[in-house]
This record gives C-alpha cells, structure tokens and sequence, in this order.
C-alpha cells in the first residue's frame, strides 16, 4: 500500500479529531523516519516531546521487548516484581517522596486534581464542596470533559458543556493575578513552567519563584505540568529548575517518560499530599504494569546515562543562534529553552501550516500551533551536523516561501 492508500483508510474509518500533515510514517530510528513509499524525514517534533531518547531506542527496546516475554499485566489487584522498582528511582530522580502511577498525560493531570483536592478537605481544612482550583488562560493539560472546561481555546470546549466547576482562571506569568485570586478556598495552581501548546510561551525569570512564595505563603499546592517540558526537553531534567529554588509540591510527568514505546506517565509529590488517597478511592487496571514500569525505568537510565538535557541545553542553544540569523521577514518572535522553541509568525505570513508543509516537502517533518506558530522540538539525540541540515530547510522556508 501506498501513503494515498493509508490516508484513504483512515479519512474513510477514523473519527476526523487531528489534522495531520499527509506523511504516513512507517519506520523510524534516533531522529529519522520512513514513510510508506520510502521517503526518509527528520523528524522535528517528537510526537510532542514523547521520544526525548530518539525513536526506537536500542535500549528501553529490549527493556520492552524483554520484560513482554516475562509478565505484562497484573492490574493492581496484585502487585508485580516492577512497580517498586520503578517508583524508588522515580521519586530519587525527583527528589519527591510517593508517587502513583497512571497511563496518559491528561490521566496525571486528573490524578492531580483529585490529590489537590482531597488534601484541600482532609488536610488543609477547607469546607465540602467549596475547593478551587487556580489554572492559566492559555493552557493545555489534556483532553477529558474536566481538563477541556478550564481551558480558554474555544474548539476545545464547543460543544463538550457543561463543565466541571471549581477552577479559576487567570493571566499566564501574572504573579499578582496568582496572589489577588488566591482564597481560603484555594487548594491547588495547577501550571506549565512553559506553555508548550500555547505557543512555547516563557514567563518572565523570577514567575516561579513568586509563585512558590505565594503558595507557601497561603498553604496552596504548587503544581507543575511537566508532561510536556519535562525529562530534558527544555535543557534541565525539568523545565521548573532553570528558576534557582524553585521545587513544586507536585510534579505531573509524561510523554518522554517511556521514550515513546508506551503511555506511561505520574504523579510525584510527597507523602502528606499523595497519603490522602485510600484503597479504592483512584485507580486504573493499566497503571502501574510491570511493562510500563520497565520501559520506564530504562527510559529514565536512557536519559541520564546519555546526559540528554544538557545535549538539549547545548544543542538547543546552537540551533537557537543559528535561527537568529534567518531574515525576520515574517517572524515576529524567536522563543525557547533547550531543544524547546518556537518561531512565531507575523500576520502576513499566512500562518505556519503552509510553513510545515513545505519543511515536509523538503524533508523535515515539524507542527504549527496555535496558527501562527512553528514548534521545534527535535529528538534530543540529534547531532550538530543533523541540527545544520534542519537549519538550511528552515531558513529556505522562511527566506523564500
């Protein structure tokens, strides 16, 4: 079959909920991939920070491959050989205390609402039914029917009300947004330390330090999703620690946390918060399997071993200098940590999906967001001699479109 056969396929037999760029990718290794008719790309988005090792990793493929011939599934009304494992190298990889596993991103992000939440009644005290939940205008933490009502893109809601009540919302990178909304009511600020969805927004230096001061300050949870800008993407093996001090109550991990070879993702915070929960009070039969827990593990050694964020630190640092020098025609901003930026459009460039589909054609696969944004965000294996060759299509995109 051919990639006009697979795309038929799918348009004919697949809900229309993503609109992908026409590549069928067949095959993949380290930062290239294969389409179905045998054209090679590289690939510059890694299914959204999922695949920080490289695609296919050697290593956590034979973790996988190994531990599927073994034991695959318990659920968690047994225990397995894997999951104790996997969560003491977590929470010392995080410096946490407890951690509790789960499948997806948006899970996590859920897992820590319900934490949040509980520790609000049995903890801090506040009165049933009356906790809230601070978030940012601009976010994106998932897709459930919860997740989706305290977002601001009007597509993600249309249609989905009603919505589940208790979250306010506020400015993203507004400190004296955060205090003025804050109340007795006030359980959790749930944010991204950079919105990746949003555009590769980066708050001002010193947000995340004020942010933790006011939580402190009021007895608030801080809460970081690092699903996306976590485990080396953004240059530091989390993307909150380029703020000096900085250490949130609660971690929400994802995506690169099984370098892409299976959902798997956590919630990491400390006993008092994570204590809350009971047998039967949260749970799911995939969370927690001992595959996930063994692809996870490795992936964790993957990225350390290898030194994965300073590769992104450095890497991303030379890829960002080298875009410096692109005409500035149609861009109107240059945004990044890491391995982790995005080149945002003026208006008369037309919005970046004509910009992506012409790296496409030249070989480069990357993804707008938010229309008028070019996300970059590479596997964090790449070399500088494959970082030169994404340059020159990105800067023929943007001097000659």
């Amino acid at each position: 079959m051919d990639t006009k056969a697979y795309i038929d396929l799918e348009n004919e037999f697949g809900a229309h909920n993503y609109h992908p760029l026409d590549v069928v990718i067949a095959s993949a290794k380290g930062v290239w991939v294969e389409d179905a008719d045998g054209k090679k790309y590289m690939d510059f988005l890694s299914a959204y920070s999922a695949v920080n090792q490289g695609h296919c990793h050697p290593r956590i493929l034979e973790a996988l491959t190994g531990q599927a011939q073994k034991l695959t599934l318990t659920s968690r009304a047994f225990r397995n050989d894997r999951l104790g494992l996997f969560a003491k190298q977590l929470v010392e990889l995080c410096e946490m205390e407890m951690m509790l596993p789960m499948n997806t991103g948006a899970e996590a992000v859920e897992t820590a609402i319900k934490a949040a939440r509980k520790w609000g009644y049995k903890v801090k005290g506040i009165a049933e039914e009356k906790a809230e939940i601070i978030v940012c205008k601009n976010n994106f933490h998932g897709r459930t029917t919860t997740i989706v009502g305290f977002a601001t893109e009007d597509q993600y809601r249309d249609g989905f009300g009603p919505f589940t009540p208790g979250f306010k919302m506020i400015d993203y990178g507004d400190a004296k947004a955060l205090e003025s909304a804050i109340n007795e009511n006030t359980a959790a600020f749930i944010v991204e330390p950079i919105q990746g969805e949003g555009g590769i927004l980066i708050p001002d230096d010193g947000y995340l330090q004020e942010v933790q001061k006011l939580c402190k300050e009021n007895n608030v949870l801080f809460i970081a999703d690092e699903v996306q800008t976590g485990l080396g993407r953004t240059g530091k093996l989390f993307a909150y620690m380029h703020e000096e001090g900085v250490k949130p109550d609660m971690l929400i991990i994802g995506k690169a946390l099984s370098g892409g070879f299976y959902p798997v993702s956590a919630v990491v915070s400390s006993k008092e918060i994570l204590g809350v929960f009971n047998p039967g009070d949260h749970g799911s039969t995939f969370g927690g399997n001992p595959l996930a827990c063994a692809v996870a593990s490795e992936a964790l050694h993957v990225l350390t071993e290898e030194e994965l964020p300073k590769r992104s630190a450095e890497l991303g640092q030379y890829l960002m200098e080298k875009l410096e020098t692109i005409d500035k025609k149609y861009i109107k901003e240059l945004r990044g940590r890491g391995l982790f930026i995005g080149i945002e459009l003026k208006d008369e460039a037309r919005g970046a999906r004509r910009f992506c589909e012409f790296l496409q054609e030249e070989g480069l696969l990357a993804k707008e967001t938010h229309d008028n944004v070019i996300r970059l965000a590479p596997p964090l294996v790449i070399t500088k001699k494959e970082i030169d060759w994404a340059f020159e299509r990105i800067k023929k995109a943007l001097e000659t479109l």
